[in-house]
């Protein structure tokens, strides 16, 4: 039975792992484009719930584009309805592919691994690499599933379970319960609402127990984007509130309606692991059914159920402990975490710097400036703390970290001043004009912005996790931003062939925007070279060309 129970263990810890794949190889090579995407059809409702859906079944997770549509709701980019619009029809989309994943398609997992895993080593290109990464994750889900079921069969066959699984049968509140727990612990709806299908393929529970348990995934789905932004801005908790009330709802509908037995689920397959995933896909049909039209008054609702607390005036506590100067190691990890905290400050006024070329707005100036002055002071502060550690004498090896540590600093500051006082002098001096930037230069402006600020987010993860395939891929962003600059350039100056109005008055500043947007970026990027040549990665002051099988899947 242990045996089993480890076999089970090990089957679903790779469905979880084969899941992350397929998200992973999206975000690495696609993220830009798949985030201008929804903000470009984020204008009406379907659109948005369309762009969603879609985003949910490459990502196969609701979550990140969850967190993605928060993103948008604080910087201004989307109001907090069209960001909730999005993941309504997230939701949508994490359960199509379920349905997807359930076909009967186990003899395709051999080539789709040989596919995969000769476009993963063979690939010229970042993007053919992902579509590698997706494929093996894709053919490893299959895998996973097979595992689940095999595991299963044998263990529904004990007498505990089977008591256990003859209670839940009697006890369908219980079962939600622990299926929205499952759907936490996971933290992934689809990854749950898979597990429990495979579960009722194999008799280890009653059809109407695993249509418990896929309600209370339901539910579980709801509570991890409310958990993970609830200390963000409030725009954020405005979306997940609003969605957590409608998806909360709905599943305790649907969670009566099957108690009550007022539906029959033999009408929504043939077996019981088709009941589950079809009832998946009913419940969030009928979630954005009834609350896309409702969007709207769900995030009012949420805006009036949430307290509003007046803006925190304490100062955080810097990361610096000059305690640890008498042990190197731990001092450099202090001046490590401040440098995390300096980036997420510089991410902090890049995302809403954009909106003061809309509409100039002195809170939103007011906040960028204030926050620049706490990445001054954590620079100046960090290149003090380095030089009293280097007075006591390090190693080498640690005297070549705290050069790196203060270089980075350094780029920090110079991101945060390109944003703070060049950017916000730009709109500003637009304000004070009256002029405004094209429809078509807006939108390039914007389309970059976007990718920098997706750099921005990438820096982090660097500067978080020291990862060597995220530091590669932030210096080859780098000189993909170069090249995407020039050709905004380029479109501009075509503009002005053209005579357009707007873009004669507005020329200099457009320019001078797309410029400084390019100099954040490589400011930013410059947290990924100590790590790149650390791995040799650079050549000089280029990226490596591409190794074939050098990156870890």
């Amino acid at each position: 039975m242990i045996v089993l129970a480890a076999h089970l263990a090990a089957a679903v810890a790779l469905l979880l792992w084969s899941v992350r794949l397929i998200r992973t190889g999206v975000e690495r090579g696609f993220m830009p484009d798949l985030k201008r995407h929804m903000k470009d059809r984020a204008d009406n409702k379907l659109s948005a719930a369309a762009s969603g859906s879609l985003a949910a079944m490459l990502m196969q997770s609701s979550t990140a584009v969850a967190l993605i549509g928060a993103g948008f709701a604080v910087s201004g980019m989307l109001a907090p309805h069209a960001a909730l619009a999005l993941l309504l029809g997230a939701d949508l989309g994490s359960a199509i592919v379920a349905q997807v994943l359930l076909l009967p398609v186990q003899a395709l997992v051999p080539f789709a691994l040989v596919f995969g895993v000769a476009i993963f080593f063979n690939a010229r290109s970042r993007k053919s690499k992902q579509v590698g990464r997706m494929v093996i994750g894709f053919a490893l889900v299959l895998v996973s599933l097979g595992m689940i079921r095999e595991a299963a069969a044998p263990i529904g066959g004990n007498p505990v379970v089977q008591n256990i699984a003859a209670y839940f049968q009697g006890d369908l509140v219980s079962a939600f319960v622990i299926g929205a727990l499952i759907a936490w612990a996971m933290h992934s709806s689809l990854a749950a609402v898979l597990t429990f299908a495979a579960f009722a393929a194999t008799g280890l529970t009653a059809a109407p127990v695993a249509a418990a348990l896929v309600i209370g995934a339901n539910f579980g789905a709801g509570l991890i984007p409310f958990a993970l932004l609830w200390s963000s801005e409030r725009p954020a908790r405005l979306v997940v509130i609003g969605n957590l009330v409608a998806r909360g709802g709905m599943a305790l509908l649907f969670l009566a309606l099957l108690a009550g037995g007022i539906f029959d689920l033999a009408l929504l397959g043939s077996g019981p692991a088709q009941q589950a995933v079809s009832l998946h896909i009913m419940v969030n049909a009928a979630l954005l059914a009834v609350a896309l039209p409702l969007s709207g008054k769900l995030v009012r609702i949420a805006d009036a159920a949430l307290p509003r607390h007046a803006e925190s005036t304490v100062a955080t506590v810097s990361a610096l402990d000059p305690d640890a100067l008498d042990h190197a190691p731990l001092a450099l990890a202090c001046a490590q975490r401040e440098l995390l905290r300096m980036a997420e400050t510089v991410q902090a006024i890049l995302v809403p710097v954009m909106q003061l070329f809309r509409g100039w707005d002195p809170d939103i100036a007011r906040v960028i400036e204030i926050r620049e002055d706490d990445i001054d002071r954590m620079h100046f502060e960090t290149k003090i703390y380095i030089s009293r550690l280097r007075e006591n004498g390090i190693p080498p090896a640690l005297d070549k970290k705290t050069l790196e540590i203060a270089a980075v600093a350094n780029s920090l500051e110079e991101a945060g001043d390109r944003i703070a006082v060049d950017l916000v002098a730009l709109a500003r001096k637009m304000q004070d004009k009256a002029i405004r930037f094209s429809d078509q230069g807006i939108s390039d402006l914007d389309h970059f912005h976007d990718q920098v600020v997706t750099n921005g987010q990438l820096a982090l993860r660097v500067l978080t996790t020291g990862d060597a395939e995220a530091a590669r891929q932030l210096v080859a962003e780098k000189d993909r931003i170069r090249i995407e600059e020039q050709k905004l350039q380029e479109r501009h100056l075509r503009r002005l062939q053209e005579g357009a109005a707007a873009s004669l008055e507005t020329t200099n500043i457009h320019q001078d925007t797309l410029r400084l947007l390019k100099q954040i970026n490589a400011a930013l990027s410059y947290v990924a070279y100590p790590i790149a040549e650390e791995t040799g990665d650079l050549l000089g002051s280029r990226l490596a060309s591409l190794r074939s099988g050098g990156d870890a899947a």
